[in-house]
Parts: C-alpha cells; structure tokens; sequence
C-alpha cells in the first residue's frame, strides 16, 4: 500500500510546554495510521523530547525528522524603544553534522541569553552553525512574513536573502493557511519573493493538536500558560485549524500550488538523521594517578581501605580472610563491567567533601552492599556485618550502571557540586531536567480558573480526588470511583465542560524544572551529547533530556541529595562541642538501650525516615531492640511491604510459633 504524499513539517508536541496537546506516542501512532511516511519535530525553542520523538516513530515505522522552532534575534527597534520580540524559524537536520549544530545552537541559546529573556539565536551565529541544517522561513511570525505584514516589502526581501547567503539551496518559503487573515496578506509577497529569489515553496500546517474536537481544550491549556480566562478577548489564540491534518486534507488545501505539497516529501527525503541511544560515556576519573590504569588504581585504593577497616575494628584472622575474598570477588566484577572510573569517581568527590568538613550520610540503597563501597569510604556500613548482598547493586547477569544514592549535607551540597565542576570542567557537568505534569487535581483547578468558575466549587470537586503522592489516580479514575464526582457532572452547570477539558489535558507538561539529586559528568563538552537548558531558578546549567533519557544517549548520571537531617545533626555537634563535649557520629554503638526506648516511645520527631505519624505508631508496636528491626521497619513501610508489618511484629513478639519445617519431604 503506497504511503501518503504529504509530511508534516510543523508539530508542536506536549514538550513545547504548555502550548503543544500531542503526546509524542500518539504522533507517531497518527503518523502510522496516515500511513505519512515521515514526520518533524519542531518544540518551541527546545530538543527536550527528540529522543523519545526518534524512538516512538521508529518503532511505528515512521521516519524522524529532528527539528526546531528556533527564536530568531530581531534587529529592529520596538514601538517603545527597547529591542523587538524574536522572529519565528524552523530548523530541520539533515545529517550527524546537522545535529551537532542544533545542539550548540539551541545551549548557546539557553546559555547565553539574558535571565528574563527569550532564549534566542542571531543570524551570525546561525551563520557560523547552518551545515546540515535545512531552514523554514517561518510563516507570518518569521522575518520575511513579520516584515511583509508590517508593509516593509524590500526588508522582507532583505531578510531572505539573508537567510539565503546562509543556508543557500538549503532555505524554503514556508507558506501556511490556517484561516487567517495575516496569512492571507502576506503570502502574495512570499510567492513573489520564491519566485524572482528562486527559491522553493513548501506547505506546513502548524500543529499543536490532534483533531478538530481538541480545539477548545487546547485554548484552555494557552489560558493556562499566560495566566488569563477563556472569556478574556485580548489574548493569545489558536484557531481549529491547528490540528494533525491528513494528507488528502493539506492537498486540497493548497492545490493551487501543488509543489509546496511535494516539497515536504523532498524535504523528508533531504533528511537522513535520528537520534540514538549511545553505550556509558565516563570521564577519566579526576584523581587518577599518573602511571596507573583505572582498575590498577581502583584494586590499590580498595586494598589500601579495607586494610585500614580492619585494623579500625580489630577483625579476627578467619574474618580478615572473609573480607578480603569478597574485597577480590567485587573488585573482579567491577573491572570486568568496566565500572572502575565509576568507583574512583564516587570516592573522589566524596573523600573531598569530608576532607572539606562536608556531612556526608552512611550510605543507603544497594549501594551499601558493596565492600568496595565501604573499603573506599564511599559507605561506612559494614556489608558483610549485616548479610547485605553485592548482587543487589552490580550483578553480570544484569548489565546496568551502578547508583550510590549519596546524601550530603544540605546547606554545603552544592559546594560538591561545584568541585565537580572545578575538577572536570563547568561544560561537563549538568543537572538534569524534570516536568511537572496536569495531575489529575491539579488540572481541575487550572481549567476550573480559565473558565472563570466559583474557588469554592472547584476546590470541593478538587478534594473529592484522591491525594496520593505515591500512587497518583488518575481523573477518570476518580470519576469512576467517586459517585459525588459523577452527581456534580450531570447536576451542577459548567461542571461536565470542566471535567471534559481536564480529561483532554491531564498528563501533558506543564513546566520543565531541575531533578533533585541527579548531576551528570561527561567526558566531553556537554553540548555536544545532548541540548542544555537554563533553569531561571537556577545559576547551573541542565541537561534538555530528562534521567532516562541522558542516560539512553551515553551521560553517567550521579546522585547529590541534600538532606536537612545531616545539616542538623552536623549544627546540634558543633553547637554541643561548644559545652566541651565531642561526639563521633561513626563511633555511636548501635545498642544504646535509652536510644530504643525513645523509640519504642515513638519519641522520633526529626529522626529521618522515622517522623510520620504512621511510622512512630508502628514504632511503639514493634518495641525494637536491636538495629536489625530498625533496618527491617524502614524497609517494611512503604507501599506493598506495609502490609506485612503485623506479621513482622507478630513472629518478633511470638518467635517460637512461627517454625518452617524447610527438609524436603
């Protein structure tokens, strides 16, 4: 069955935030079922999504086209003097080449543009960065179309030959008819200009939309963004035409200039690139010694450690023994998986943030099953004491990165940070980018505002969905199992609109953010891996792709968790030293009979992990004895595990009536 003759080239997807409405799967699905043989990518400003574009449509048998609506540096002076707002470009990439420029393009924007400002690239720099790059005029937003509508005929002409001296056969008249006026002025210029420039046309349809029926849930989600109301005139709008046109439709559309509808398959065919998932990248651990492999320094510094452990603690020879066959076991394997710069990383950085008097946590997570981790300092529990497995953190069998869940000190987190950037380079340290989402509540609310609806009837229906942080329901789940939710939808006015358009929006982005603990440190210049992104709450920079992501193109990711709990401990030390005392945190026995009991009180507010209402009941319950029951507590409570806490006060209280007869029989 032949493919259909017409590829969109113009798709805001749910990564342009707050403005796109498709989810990338149900692109590409729409893609495959048009049977449209390709389809561009082309987020307002951003990358953010482009791997997860190029993998949903391979997987749908649709080609990928990895593009950008870029914000062009306007020249001109605005009405008020100060500097106009950026013109609209389309950049699609042709080829690796192509790639690698639209990464530097988009960072340099993020990075080098002025807080408050929209991220934006100057036609120099484009000048500089346009190989493998083929260029979409812009439509009416862009400098040609902006220039024309404002009457300035031989600007427009200036502005695209511009644009030709830079991308050369490279540059196509971008023309678009949604049903506006503006389009319908200016593109008698554009064909114009095509025409005496030689210069090829091509047709897009801007899509922020699936279907016709989004229409007014996609105008509430720009109400959403700008902060204003369905009813309120002046305003950023859409028309119905914004949607994922078919190929039959954009034909008849633009029949009488059949070769714009041509040129996109042209284009597509012009386009031979997709981004793909890459094998861990590290750096070369920043304190190897000179003369010295990464596993022959890695085998020293653990032997090294695991001898000074032992002569700490007084180990019996048969213990020493014990030890250091399972030190030689897990220094194979993580030499054999190529983890030793990993290992050597780690310890590093965090040698330096005790050396700095930095607080740094014990170690938690399967991290702390590792003696490696523990001869190296990385940890200071005893693995071997507490049965803790190595196969937990790094097993052969399941070739996956290692991941130390590492706490610092929240005041003096971001201290560390700043040493790792000293120590392999400011461009090869980035933290990681998160978006939030319209959760079911939340979206009720926003749609609830736009419409101009009654705070205290949005706020009622609001708090009859479920708030569970840790297992999210959905709206319609909440609808279905909610009758009062159902009652207000048939009963009240406005209320069945308003749940109509929440379901259209849940689950689209909202806003991008920076991820708590996660830091990647790559062994190049970062944007030449993945885009950045400025976070305007933040003064570091952070990587487009969010944690899977990054880790599918190659970057190593690490956590830096700041952790109020080693704050306070830390200030509660000095402030006792200050009366002639001093505490070693590591050399606190873990049998201190009045420490249990405060917890068999529940006396635990401010104990980390151990502070919830729920926790200290549970506390009081097991009457805990010895740190095994507390290692069991706080692996027992969380969702699913919770269950069986009875069972595991019960068999501690009753031992000797739970017997397992294990002899076959």
């Amino acid at each position: 069955m032949p493919h259909a003759d017409f590829v969109h080239l113009r798709v805001h997807t749910a990564y342009s935030l707050s403005e796109g409405a498709i989810k990338i799967p149900e692109l590409a699905g729409l893609c495959a079922r048009e049977r449209m043989p390709a389809v561009a990518i082309t987020d307002t400003g951003n990358l953010f999504g482009v791997l997860e574009f190029s993998t949903a449509c391979a997987e749908e048998g649709v080609q990928p086209i990895v593009g950008c609506q870029i914000a062009l540096t306007n020249s001109d002076t605005s009405s008020n003097g100060g500097p106009s707002a950026p013109d609209q470009l389309v950049l699609l990439v042709q080829d690796e080449d192509g790639y690698s420029n639209i990464l530097k393009l988009i960072s340099g924007a993020f990075l080098g543009s002025e807080r408050g400002q929209v991220p934006q690239i100057d036609i120099d720099t484009l000048a500089e960065r346009n190989s493998g790059l083929i260029a979409l005029t812009g439509g009416a937003m862009g400098p040609v179309g902006r220039r024309l509508a404002n009457g300035q005929t031989e600007a427009a002409e200036t502005s695209l030959l511009e644009l030709q001296e830079v991308f050369q056969d490279r540059l196509y008249v971008e023309l678009m008819r949604h049903q506006l006026e503006v389009e319908d002025d200016i593109e008698p210029g554009l064909l114009d200009l095509a025409d005496r420039h030689n210069l090829p046309l091509v047709a897009t349809n801007e899509v922020f939309f699936a279907d016709q029926s989004m229409f007014d849930a996609h105008d509430a989600l720009l109400c959403i963004a700008d902060g204003v109301t369905v009813g309120q005139i002046e305003r950023r709008h859409s028309t119905p035409s914004h949607y994922f046109k078919s190929a039959k439709e954009m034909w008849s559309i633009f029949e009488d200039v059949p070769e714009a509808i041509t040129n996109t398959l042209v284009i597509a065919q012009r386009c031979s690139f997709m981004v793909e998932t890459h094998a861990p990248m590290l750096p070369t651990a920043g304190n190897l010694s000179a003369g010295l492999s990464e596993p022959e320094m890695l085998r020293d510094l653990s032997n090294e450690g695991l001898a000074r452990r032992i002569r700490r603690d007084s180990f019996s020879d048969s213990e020493v023994v014990r030890y250091r066959e399972r030190l030689a076991y897990e220094l194979d394997v993580i030499i054999e998986m190529g983890f030793s710069g990993y290992f050597l990383i780690v310890s590093e950085f965090i040698g330096w943030a005790k050396s700095s008097g930095i607080p740094v946590g014990p170690g938690r997570g399967s991290g702390a099953g590792s003696v490696v981790s523990w001869a190296l300092e990385i940890t200071d529990l005893d693995p071997l004491r507490f049965g803790l497995l190595f196969e937990r953190f790094l097993n052969p069998g399941r070739v996956s990165m290692p991941d130390f869940d590492i706490d610092f000190c929240q005041d003096r987190r971001d201290e560390v940070i700043r040493h790792v950037q000293e120590q392999y380079g400011a461009m090869q340290v980035a933290q990681i980018i998160t978006f939030g989402k319209l959760q079911a509540r939340a979206v009720l609310r926003d749609v609830g505002r736009v419409l101009s609806m009654p705070y205290g009837q949005v706020d009622r229906l609001c708090k009859l969905v479920p708030n569970n942080p840790t297992a999210p329901v959905t709206l319609q789940q909440a609808i279905d199992r909610e009758p009062r939710l159902k009652e207000a939808r048939h009963k009240e006015p406005g209320v069945d609109q308003l749940i109509n358009v929440a379901l259209r929006l849940e689950g689209l982005y909202r806003h991008a953010s920076t991820h708590a603990a996660g830091v990647v440190i790559g062994d190049r210049p970062l944007d030449e891996v993945v885009p950045l992104y400025r976070d305007p709450r933040s003064s570091m920079m952070v990587t487009q792709f969010n944690m899977k992501d990054v880790e599918s193109v190659g970057l190593v990711k690490f956590d830096f968790l700041g952790l109020k709990t080693l704050t306070v401990m830390d200030r509660a030390i000095k402030l006792i030293k200050t009366s002639g005392v001093e505490i070693d945190l590591a050399g606190i026995p873990l049998s201190d009979e009045r420490t249990y009991c405060l917890l068999t009180a529940g006396a635990t507010v401010g104990v980390f992990q151990m502070e919830s209402t729920g926790m200290r009941e549970v506390l009081r319950k097991l009457k805990a004895d010895r740190f095994e029951d507390l290692i069991a507590v706080v692996a027992l409570y969380r969702p699913g595990p919770m269950n069986n806490i009875p069972n595991y006060i019960e068999r501690k209280r009753l031992p000797q009536i739970f017997h397992f007869d294990l002899i076959p029989q």
